[in-house]
């Protein structure tokens, strides 16, 4: 058991560049997260915060973003429960929602990739200059920032950078670093109370002689991330240590309670998330006295990035946060941690259905929605959807050269159309349910991007074989019945 991860900050991620959710809900999720044990919010706006003056374009079209008044409700709501609110612009890496507008375009580091800015640019530390100081002229009472900067692919492969490190010494390390001091830096000169917060991984294999020659030394603190379950607990205490070493004693650690298993999973396991903190607890207790853990980000993503897929929604992950954040405060997932996450959310598992359903004294923001989307996830899955196309009959009776040589038995595919219909009814029945529930907790754009990234591609294949049947049917005189 392990008192420094237990007596730090627990933030909880909020990514809101996917279903962000209606104001309402947001409210209760705050108090929620209080509930369960969170004591500060870890806030990554993207799109959706109200950017004005030549930002406006960065603002979601897809929905409005949030009001000015509404972040003020958001912080209004997480200080009245004691959250402390960080918020996360992305400065480097990850600028998606930014470069992929024309008035951008000029300031990738390479065209097709939309992710990267051009560290050479002055018009480019000037955006994320101007990026910053909107986000933090609204959030005047927090004392800290993160700045992002992972993943910054394709360093390096621009012209301007391959010209930059032809000078004999230069690297791609040293223009990562050259880069993120000149963004922290012209933070500091306008706000030099407020303490900055990098993601750690461009960092990894970064000397700590040129980590210390870069100047960030006191500037910044790194969050080091890993979601696995299988995390490598020596390897990260070593990694801990070696920014010790490199004078970077102040760090956080940056764990997973959804949005990490895969880009297009839909219902969160707990126990998967629930060993990557007890892992993480291993690393705190093994840390030397030098190291200072300011705290841990329980990070929930929505997407991998801008332009992939919704991951699991908010309500189907919080029987994973509830237990993250009770094994953290615990220092294990005990009996009483378990029973304080039953108390609240009725179950420890999402995936529960039946305890989801027949809870009695207790439920939470979006229990319904959670139930549902586990029912019809379930279906999605079975097997007698996903391979229908091998199924006895199409795989007997309905291949492509049947088709070709029109040699179909009329039974055989009329039998084929039967049982795809009755798939497709049941799953667009269950649709129906999700997409009531959905539509009260999120925008109507946020219900049909979810229904048609993972339901309408999986349904896809049957609705095409349904009309080849048709086709062939009609051919043979047998059935002038549409399909849609």
């Amino acid at each position: 058991m392990d008192q420094s991860l237990r007596s730090c900050k627990r933030l909880v991620h909020l990514d809101l560049k996917g279903a962000p959710p209606r104001i309402g809900y947001l409210i209760e999720l705050i108090q929620l997260f209080a509930d369960l044990g969170a004591n500060g919010l870890l806030i990554e706006y993207e799109d959706m915060f109200p950017y004005e003056g030549e930002l406006k374009v960065l603002q979601s079209t897809a929905q409005p973003p949030y009001s000015r008044e509404e972040i003020v409700s958001i912080q209004d709501a997480a200080s009245n429960r004691g959250l402390e609110i960080i918020p996360l612009v992305q400065t480097f890496g990850h600028l998606e929602f930014v470069l992929k507008h024309e008035v951008f375009r000029d300031l990738r580091e390479v065209d097709y990739c939309l992710g990267t800015l051009n560290p050479h640019r002055d018009g480019g530390v000037r955006l994320v200059q101007e990026m910053l100081q909107q986000v933090m002229k609204l959030h005047p009472k927090s004392t800290s920032l993160h700045i992002g900067a992972d993943e910054v692919y394709m360093l390096g492969h621009g012209d301007e950078s391959k010209q930059w490190l032809n000078v004999p010494g230069r690297s791609v390390h040293q223009l990562f670093l050259s880069h993120v001091f000149k963004v922290a830096k012209g933070i500091q000169e306008s706000a030099p109370n407020l303490k900055l917060i990098m993601w750690d991984d461009m960092l990894r294999s970064v000397t700590p002689e040129t980590i210390k020659e870069s100047g960030l030394i006191g500037l910044v603190q790194p969050m080091l991330w890993d979601y696995s379950p299988a995390l490598d607990v020596d390897n990260t205490v070593m990694l801990m240590e070696r920014y010790k070493s490199a004078g970077m004693s102040q760090q956080w650690a940056a764990s997973s309670f959804k949005g990490s298993t895969t880009v297009h999973t839909c219902v969160t396991s707990t126990q998967r998330h629930v060993d990557n903190h007890l892992q993480w607890l291993k690393v705190a207790s093994n840390l030397s006295a030098g190291i200072e853990i300011q705290g841990i980000a329980l990070t929930g993503w929505q997407r991998y990035d801008h332009l992939s897929i919704l991951c699991e929604l908010m309500p189907v992950g919080l029987p994973s946060l509830a237990s993250c954040l009770q094994t953290l405060v615990h220092g294990s997932f005990s009996e009483e941690a378990q029973n304080k996450v039953v108390e609240t959310l009725g179950t420890v598992e999402v995936g529960d259905t039946e305890r989801l359903s027949s809870r009695t004294s207790s439920s939470f923001a979006g229990a319904k929605l959670a139930e549902l989307i586990v029912k019809l996830t379930s279906l999605l899955e079975s097997a007698e959807l996903r391979h229908f196309q091998n199924n006895m009959y199409v795989r007997g009776w309905f291949t492509p050269y049947h088709r070709q040589k029109k040699a179909i038995s009329p039974l055989i595919a009329q039998q084929i159309k039967t049982q795809a219909r009755m798939i497709i009814d049941a799953v667009e029945s269950q649709v129906h349910d999700v997409r009531g529930e959905m539509c009260l907790l999120y925008s109507d754009s946020t219900v049909q991007e979810w229904v048609d990234q993972h339901v309408t591609s999986v349904l896809e294949p049957l609705h095409n074989l349904m009309r080849d049947t048709e086709s062939v049917l009609n051919e043979m005189g047998l059935c002038t019945e549409s399909i849609s």
